[in-house]
């Protein structure tokens, strides 16, 4: 399976996903890291990250032969990340044919109604030992 992490600005939250990701699986599953920028891709190699890439169009091609796409809910929103997420890639990545899971997190103005906070190692847990385990077992 192809599980690509979309991560932006220092990319401390791909980096959690990926670490977590490796500690479950191991290697039985491809991770791409794509980062909004080198700093990002680059947090999510050191994570372990099987292979990495930066920017727009590495984001716009990847995300169509992904499996599944992991995130937070600002790589679905243009101009997001203090405009790191061009339109074209909240477009590319929002249509992708692959099933998106996605963090509650944003620091744009948006919120998402009828859910608690919960703390980022909590929500790591649940999408990879839970939601992607639910998706993986359905391949």
């Amino acid at each position: 399976m192809r599980i690509c992490v979309i991560d932006g600005q220092g990319g401390g939250i791909g980096a959690a996903l990926i670490k977590r990701l490796k500690e479950v699986y191991g290697e039985e599953h491809e991770v791409i890291a794509l980062g909004t920028n080198a700093v990002a891709t680059a947090q999510m190699m050191k994570a372990r990250a099987n292979k990495g890439a930066s920017g727009e169009n590495a984001i716009c091609r990847t995300v169509l032969k992904a499996d599944v796409i992991l995130g937070c809910l600002s790589i679905v929103l243009a101009n997001s990340m203090m405009g790191e997420v061009t339109p074209k890639m909240a477009e590319a990545i929002a249509s992708a044919p692959a099933p998106k899971i996605l963090l509650p997190l944003t620091q744009e103005k948006v919120e998402i109604v009828g859910l608690s906070p919960e703390p980022l190692p909590h929500l790591v847990e649940k999408i990879v030992s839970q939601r992607l385990k639910e998706i993986i077992s359905h391949v």
